[in-house]
């Protein structure tokens, strides 16, 4: 198969990559940072080839695309994993510039991406778009407000997909983590105060890289005739939230 996979220099995109190089599957890597792509091009050999770009930058996408080796054409697998979340403030305190950027990569560069490569998985009747969502798409919590909005889309996003390709043998998926480490998310969404991310995770063992991987490489390689819709995955220390009840501004009568 050949893989192409968004945000891949590190983080769930990278540990993706691995999972299916090691299978002797090809894999083209979207990111920005050449340095890091170059790294593991070093690392996983010739059926790891990159194109540096925003992921937004729908333009460059296809000029590198136009520029890879010949086996690399007719992408069977589109995983798209770059996203991010900015802040944890109450929406009457967030910046409406991390608002607009969350909704440009998480939304917007997912569905151009998706407008680019699905014409051709339909034309050879085979392909299969996954989908990295959330359980912030699922369960509302304090501070999630755009970023949970976001994933919210992806999911019916993905399903709507579905009930427009279901009889054109595409396969759509969407994989919904819960807490997890081991990459940058907690680090840019505190703006890169490492004390506050590494506390998210104190006395606690969330979902890992490898994890994610593990869990889309088996999605993937599943018989053609079989769709997961959705995957919702939690570490076993945590599950849905209860909600919440304000209390302390509660004034009888």
């Amino acid at each position: 198969m050949i893989i192409f996979v968004t945000g891949a220099s590190a983080g769930f995109g990278e540990a993706i990559c691995k999972r299916f190089i090691k299978e002797g599957h090809k894999v083209i890597a979207l990111a920005r940072r050449e340095e890091k792509l170059q790294k593991l091009q070093k690392e996983l050999g010739e059926n790891f080839q990159f194109i540096v770009s925003d992921v937004n930058d729908i333009q460059t996408i296809k000029n590198g695309l136009k520029n890879l080796p010949k086996n690399f054409e007719n992408i069977d697998v589109l995983v798209n994993n770059a996203g991010l979340a900015l802040g944890l403030e109450s929406a009457d305190k967030t910046k409406l510039e991390d608002w607009e950027v969350m909704i440009n990569t998480n939304i917007m560069a997912l569905v151009k991406l998706t407008h680019l490569l699905l014409p051709e998985m339909v034309k050879h009747k085979k392909g299969h778009i996954i989908n990295l969502g959330s359980i912030a798409g699922s369960y509302p919590y304090p501070g999630a407000n755009v970023y949970g909005a976001t994933k919210a889309f992806v999911k019916q996003f993905s399903l709507n997909l579905r009930a427009d390709l279901y009889d054109k043998n595409i396969r759509i998926s969407n994989i919904e983590p819960g807490l997890s480490g081991g990459s940058e998310f907690s680090i840019v969404r505190f703006s890169g105060d490492k004390l506050k991310a590494s506390q998210v995770y104190e006395n606690t063992k969330p979902l890992l890289p490898d994890d994610i991987a593990e869990t889309i490489f088996w999605c993937a390689n599943l018989p053609e005739h079989i769709n997961i819709n959705r995957i919702e995955l939690m570490p076993t220390t945590q599950a849905p939230a209860a909600l919440n009840v304000a209390k302390s501004n509660h004034k009888e009568d």
